[in-house]
């Protein structure tokens, strides 16, 4: 027997299993329809969120108690001050000034000056555009501050991350003990570091970094330990044979070489720190967030459109400065060349200089001027394209959505949220062991056991139903656009710009455009999610199936196999580790937006973890729905995990 045949009948196997898995459960579901769902009222509480609310309530009314939290304490209230400061010199005013320290003509000098260094002139003078689109939209002083808050967080990151990498990458058992941890916290959904961070630190800028370094920091390990690893070998042996410690070769041969890798890293830290800073205006963090999440609350489409723009511009700005500084690095000048440069980058520091000398004394070059107004146009244009959608749009998008509700979407949530809650229990345990392996099912048994312990098994069920139905979905956008690109070179030309666009903004900016679309609903939060995660799996689909062999596709054409035929015999099949990879990707992606969808109308989990901000009696249930949504989250990403194993080729065996 071949590989490929026990691949294909253990496939089959499990196949079977699964639809029978599949029958049993929705013939259970429709015949005990309604019984023991564990569904409870918003306002009951469960005795884990009780004790939650009374530790939460403690620690508010006596922190000074307690030497853990009067250490934290400190640390927050320094960073606090550290933030206060920088915001006194680029953003606000400080005691005793009607401006900050540096104008606005002197942080733009600067910015451009840095800019410049590091990317070069040309992304020196997109940074002026990008600046000044801050200050005449209106939101000069909310920018400067998401910039703050997110480089003191990379900042944070990096001392710490890049350490941890670089000994990751020299030390398998570091690597052992580490990656679980990472993990976890790429898995966890953005929203749901907010509330324990909440618990620890409080609210403001201080626990608004933290959370924000937090959430950015598996990124830069990751990628500086696989940026050591990869180093040639050769080239390690070399260094070995002259007699270099480890810290000798650590430091002069693997981290010069893994710079580039290290960097790319860097931009992937900046990215999600900016993607965390947007949020942690749910804890009074400073910048563009926060406009955001009231004009939201409000249903304002208008002002969230005009600040979510704004987000977006740094997101792009920000991406494209850093990945040039990523490939800049390691470039061999002409020495002219570099006596040009040099003498530039002086004279740009001597005019940046005079520009923060002359933004202290003159208040037009301090404050930004309030003309040209671009931010009104916009935001009244974007109101009113909504209002119009609103109004006549709505014989196009009502239909959809309650097609999707009604045909789709709440018959899933039926069998999920509506059965017994140990038959879907049941069902998530098999599926979890079939579809991942035994590691998967275990991880399945804990995450469900977690879940029900904390008491919200029936929200947790009706938000899975929702990040299913928006994975789905996107799984069946990546499969359709993925495949198309990598078989059409100029459809790849045209669309991969805009994926890698799409990357970079911020998850909580798609769902300005989709509460336009369709209002404040469940479908509104995976229209949101769907947008978010498709360009990630879209990707993955096609550089899976543009890596099938050529000579593999050349002959299956020569045999005679159709167009149809040649992706689904030869090429999915044979991208089937890429495939599963995206799912699991586009799931995770789905999970971290279906969250933030309790803004827009969203329900379940979403819906607890934004009351617990608002509503200090919900404060536990909403720490539980985080802790569930987690639970969720791991378990899906060990089960989609195991399938990536055991459909690489490398781990089929005869069985």
């Amino acid at each position: 027997m071949t590989v490929a045949d026990a691949a294909g009948r253990a496939g089959s196997r499990r196949g079977l299993a699964l639809g029978g898995v599949a029958i049993v459960w929705i013939v259970l579901a429709f015949v005990l329809n309604g019984r023991q769902t564990l569904a409870v009222a918003r306002s009951d509480l469960s005795d884990f969120q009780r004790w939650v609310n009374g530790v939460n309530e403690d620690l508010g009314t006596d922190r000074g108690g307690n030497a853990v939290l009067r250490v934290l304490d400190g640390l927050s209230s320094a960073l606090g001050s550290v933030v206060s400061t920088l915001q006194g010199w680029f953003s606000d005013a400080p005691a005793g000034r009607p401006v900050p320290e540096v104008g606005w003509l002197g942080v733009v000098a600067i910015a451009v000056l840095v800019v410049w260094a590091v990317a070069g002139w040309r992304w020196g003078v997109l940074t002026v555009l990008v600046f000044g689109a801050f200050g005449t939209f209106g939101y000069w002083e909310e920018s400067i501050d998401t910039l703050l808050v997110t480089f003191l967080a990379v900042l944070i990151t990096l001392v710490l991350g890049i350490p941890l990498g670089l000994w990751m990458g020299i030390s398998p058992r570091v690597t052992t003990v580490v990656t679980p941890v990472l993990d976890v916290l790429q898995t966890m959904p953005s929203f749901v570091y907010l509330l324990p961070i909440t618990l620890a630190f409080g609210i403001g800028a201080a626990p608004a970094v933290i959370v924000t370094a937090i959430y950015a920091f598996a990124p830069v390990v990751r990628v500086t330990a696989e940026g050591i690893r990869s180093v040639d070998p050769g080239v390690l042996e070399a260094s070995e044979s002259v007699g270099t410690t480890t810290r000798q070769r650590l430091l002069g041969v693997q981290l010069p070489m893994a710079r580039r890798t290290i960097l790319v890293g860097v931009n992937q830290t900046i990215m999600a720190a900016l993607s965390m800073v947007t949020i942690a205006a749910f804890i009074n963090s400073p910048g563009l967030g926060v406009p955001v999440i009231t004009a939201l609350q409000s249903l304002d489409v208008g002002t969230a459109f005009t600040a979510g723009v704004l987000i977006a511009i740094m997101a792009i700005w920000l991406d494209r400065v850093t990945t040039q500084a990523g490939e800049r690095t390691g470039l061999v000048r002409s020495p002219s060349r570099t006596r040009r440069r040099r003498a530039g980058l002086v004279g740009g520091a001597v005019a940046a200089g005079v520009a923060v000398y002359y933004s202290r004394l003159y208040l037009d070059l301090a404050a930004f001027p309030e003309r040209p107004d671009l931010g009104s146009p916009v935001r009244d244009g974007a109101q009113a394209v909504a209002d119009w959608v609103s109004d006549h749009g709505s014989v196009v998008t009502r239909p959809v959505t309650e097609a999707f509700t009604y045909g789709l979407l709440n018959p899933f949530q039926a069998l999920l949220a509506d059965s017994p809650w140990w038959l879907t229990a049941g069902a998530l345990v098999a599926i979890g062991a079939l579809v991942g392996g035994w590691r998967s099912g275990v991880t399945s048994v804990a995450c469900v056991a977690i879940i029900l312990a904390v008491g919200i098994w029936h929200e947790a069920m009706v938000t899975l139903a929702s990040a299913f139905v928006g994975a789905s979905i996107t799984i069946l956008l990546a499969l359709v656009v993925g495949v198309w690109m990598a078989n059409n070179h100029r459809v790849d030309l045209v669309v991969r710009p805009v994926l890698d666009t799409a990357q970079t903004i911020p998850p909580f900016v798609y769902l300005v455009p989709a509460l336009a679309l369709f209002g404040t609903t469940r479908f509104t939060a995976i229209v949101a999610a769907v947008v978010y995660a498709a360009p990630v799996a879209i990707k993955l689909v096609c550089d899976g199936v543009r890596g099938v062999a050529p000579t593999t596709v050349e002959a299956a054409t020569a045999a005679g196999s159709s167009r149809w035929q040649l992706i689904t015999k030869v090429q999915l099949p044979m991208a089937r580790s890429s495939v599963a990879l995206a799912a699991n990707q586009g799931l995770l992606y789905v999970f971290s937006v279906v969250v933030i969808g309790g803004l827009v109308g969203g329900v379940g989990l979403g819906y607890l973890v934004v009351a617990g901000f608002s509503q200090t009696e919900l404060f536990g249930k909403g720490l539980a729905a985080g802790i569930a949504i987690t639970a969720l989250a791991i378990m899906f990403d060990r089960m989609t995990q195991g399938w990536v194993r055991r459909t690489s080729p490398t781990n089929q065996v005869v069985g």
